[in-house]
């Protein structure tokens, strides 16, 4: 997932003229020509704006031989992540830290169990980052709900985090489903690190 100092992501699949004049440096009006002489692949739109594919813009760059920042024309699919936990003071602090270390994240929260199953099919998170020891449900009972649910939910990706190591040890955690285990305390290195390699 891009962090907040990378270059701004352009949404997809079209670019505008103004998109393809930021990028080169120039007016509107030269990218208006190189779309009327035929060198830029171009739609226009009911209200009469140009509109450009991605790889037609990328194909016309490296015709011209003008250089390709590869963050521009990476996707800008938004990231979704649910956090459960019981504890209100973590999930306001993993929350902090993953919108203010990236610019494509979209987060709920739930408080229970039971609330995570429901906004799991409600949200389709990408990740889900869960407490083990929750009420109504607990994290163990959620992860295997989820996995047992192949046509929807068994892709999301899982970090199950404990305070209570020698209640739910690693490999009962793993076995129920989770891809990730961690032990709270979670210092923010180690929680980044999980979520870079899960997404």
């Amino acid at each position: 997932m891009p962090k907040k100092d990378h270059i701004k992501f352009i949404p997809e699949p079209f670019l505008t003229t103004g998109d393809i004049a930021a990028y080169c440096h120039t007016g509107i009006s030269h990218v208006k020509r190189w779309i009327k002489s035929g060198d830029l692949d171009a739609i226009q739109t009911p209200g009469g704006h140009y509109r450009v594919k991605k790889e037609d813009f990328r194909g016309f760059l490296e015709k011209n031989n003008i250089p390709i920042e590869e963050k521009f024309f990476q996707s800008s699919k938004i990231t979704k992540i649910l956090i459960a936990d019981d504890d209100p003071t973590v999930v306001d602090a993993f929350n902090l830290l993953l919108t203010s270390h990236y610019s494509d994240v979209d987060i709920e929260v739930s408080y229970d169990g039971y609330e995570t199953l429901v906004k799991t099919g409600e949200f389709k998170p990408d990740l889900l980052i869960l407490d083990i020891k929750m009420p109504k449900i607990d994290g163990l009972e959620v992860c295997r709900r989820l996995r047992d649910d192949i046509a929807s939910t068994q892709k999301i990706k899982i970090i199950a985090i404990t305070a209570h190591s020698e209640a739910y040890d690693r490999d009962t955690v793993l076995a129920h489903g989770a891809d990730e285990y961690l032990i709270k305390p979670i210092d923010s290195k180690t929680l980044l690190e999980k979520v870079e390699k899960l997404l």
